[in-house]
């Protein structure tokens, strides 16, 4: 079968896939920010020694890891302003998914690197006076995040693959914009290779940035 390739039609339009690019990695920073740092807390919670606080903590997990992140999107955009008098926009409900979603799968991460230190070490820290706090803060999550992050990094490529997903809820990123592209010109195939093309572009050094802190952070322990 004969196919004529026509990126031109593609490159012609390269404003649009900007402005989606753009909106891509706005959603990326802020859904990846939130994500780490809630999964961070979530971890610590589920370590907590008051149980409410632990139940609390593993229900999060167990209800955001086990749902899709799909339906989580569209469960905030359509629901949540049923259920309580707010307005959510394409761009919050693809926060809110994103984010919690990735904050489940971050503190599964976190608790495992934390868990993975030493008890002689929390021994030492209490054995020199310091509060559970300050050995959690200055001995073990030091520790614990060189430990994951690959881990890590590669919870990072997954939610920046994760904001295509926005598009069911038309937020402008680059893949909703290359279906603009692509119903406008009839050429799904040119435009979606650019699309893959652009995320390769992206991750790929910033995959291998990681492996090169790896092999640092060997050298140094």
């Amino acid at each position: 079968m004969n196919y004529n390739w026509d990126f031109a039609s593609v490159f012609d339009n390269w404003w649009a896939l900007a402005v989606g690019l753009q909106g891509t990695l706005r959603l990326f920073a802020v859904c990846l920010i939130l994500g780490m740092s809630l999964g961070l807390l979530v971890a610590l919670g589920r370590r907590a020694h008051a149980k409410p606080v632990r139940w609390a903590s593993t229900g999060f997990v167990e209800f955001f890891r086990n749902t899709p992140v799909l339906v989580q999107i569209l469960w905030f955009y359509y629901a949540l302003p049923i259920l309580a008098p707010v307005e959510i926009s394409p761009f919050m409900a693809a926060i809110l998914g994103i984010s919690l979603n990735s904050a489940a799968y971050s503190a599964e991460i976190f608790r495992g690197g934390i868990q993975s230190i030493e008890p002689g070490q929390w021994e030492a820290a209490r054995a020199i006076g310091m509060s559970g706090l300050q050995t959690m803060r200055r001995v073990v999550l030091p520790q614990a995040v060189r430990r994951i992050i690959p881990s890590l990094t590669n919870r990072g490529v997954e939610i920046f693959k994760m904001t295509t997903l926005a598009s069911v809820v038309a937020y402008v990123e680059l893949l909703q914009q290359g279906k603009l592209v692509a119903s406008l010109n009839f050429n799904p195939l040119e435009v979606y290779t650019v699309v893959a093309a652009l995320f390769l572009i992206i991750l790929y050094p910033i995959v291998r940035a990681t492996y090169g802190l790896e092999r640092r952070l060997a050298r140094s322990d």
